[in-house]
């Protein structure tokens, strides 16, 4: 069993590390605190090449798996531009990857180097104000009229749509009570997001202001056929090849974020002088922080076993799962103990560590709660009744 990363995985972390490295923590703060999706961030990335990471090479992309996309938004995370930096890419390492699985070979060459290359950014148009998690519930129609779809609905919680120009969207092909499987029904599309057809409003929120998030109203959107993603009906079962992917990154990045604020609160302690001595000589800070550390190497473990074994093609939805709960809750005590091991002074922005704490609150939340996950794993590996 061995545990090392190969050369080139360290070669992948040493230079997204030289990447984001030109983005300080003064940057992020200024983002934190002006709002503004950070492009000259993401056109760095996109000329290094990083965001067709785990993109096929006949695209454009690296054709790597999601073990090396992970360590990259460990990486970007970890620089401190955590969950800011992290979710300006997050959508195209993973998001299409139904487009990669279940798209035609002309929707493969149409819309995958765009995204690649950064010429296009898209947000993810799944969930919805009534329904939530429960995905099967959704409302937003579309109508198939001739040669093309017409859809009225609503979505929420819709990152970086401020800036988009492209929206992967799931929506509703036939009623649910006309459907013979409860999982069947919904369709995939990836289409212009036509702001005519398409009101995009803000949601004002605790953090991560660089990064926005949404709510869609859609008023007779039309989509080409052309950009429907496989069969009518089987939309549900497309997204779903991207769900533990997700996970997996977003495991990383909450992993990366606690090592960021680990790094700054041991800094501080080593430093900061009360009664003439450096706090971090007490038992009382020295503890805390080195509880936080084990957290983080238990989070990296779990995270990078799971992006091995989607990368073998063996299952992988409770590790993935459990790398998601584990790494959210790591990262945010790491973030926790940093602001308490400044005392006053975490609760200043100057010291970024609050920062760190408002943003470590979103790997808990989405894309599935905590609860969820814990009933997942109950479900399936422990053999229990489904409680939901």
């Amino acid at each position: 069993m061995d545990f090392s990363l190969s050369d080139e995985q360290l070669a992948i972390q040493r230079a997204v590390q030289d990447t984001v490295a030109r983005y300080n923590d003064d940057y992020w703060l200024q983002r934190d605190r002006e709002g503004g999706f950070p492009e000259d961030f993401y056109r760095s990335m996109a000329e290094a090449g990083w965001l067709g990471i785990a993109m096929p090479t006949e695209h454009g992309g690296a054709g790597l798996g999601i073990l090396e996309a992970a360590l990259m938004m460990e990486a970007v995370s970890g620089s401190g531009a955590g969950l800011s930096g992290a979710s300006a890419i997050h959508m195209n390492v993973f998001g299409l990857h139904p487009v990669v699985v279940h798209g035609s070979p002309a929707q493969k060459a149409r819309w995958l180097p765009p995204i690649i290359q950064g010429e296009q950014k898209a947000c993810f148009g799944v969930t919805e104000p009534d329904a939530g998690l429960n995905t099967l519930k959704l409302r937003t129609q579309a109508v198939r009229q001739g040669d093309r779809y017409v859809v009225h609905g609503q979505k929420i919680w819709i990152s970086t749509a401020q800036v988009a120009n492209k929206i992967l969207l799931l929506a509703r092909t036939t009623p649910r009570e006309q459907v013979t499987e409860p999982t069947r029904g919904l369709s995939l599309f990836y289409t212009d997001l036509d702001r005519q057809r398409i009101s995009v409003r803000e949601i004002e929120k605790m953090g991560r202001k660089a990064v926005d998030s949404n709510e869609l109203f859609i008023d007779g959107l039309e989509i080409p056929v052309a950009d429907r993603i496989g069969e009518e009906g089987m939309g549900f079962s497309y997204i779903l090849h991207g769900l533990n992917p997700e996970r997996i990154l977003l495991a990383a990045e909450a992993t990366g974020l606690g090592r960021a604020a680990l790094r700054r609160a041991a800094g501080y302690a080593a430093e900061r002088i009360v009664f003439d001595r450096p706090i971090g000589q007490n038992q009382g800070i020295q503890h805390p922080l080195a509880e936080r550390w084990v957290d983080l190497e238990a989070a990296e473990l779990l995270y990078r076993r799971a992006a091995w074994l989607y990368d073998q093609g063996r299952p992988c939805g409770p590790e993935a799962n459990a790398a998601k709960f584990f790494c959210a809750e790591a990262g945010f005590r790491a973030c926790e103990t940093a602001v308490l091991t400044h005392g006053g002074m975490g609760y200043a922005k100057e010291f970024h560590v609050e920062r760190y704490l408002r943003e470590a609150m979103l790997p808990r939340i989405a894309p599935v709660s905590p609860q969820l996950i814990l009933c997942h794993i109950a479900e399936k590996v422990l053999g229990l009744p489904k409680s939901y």
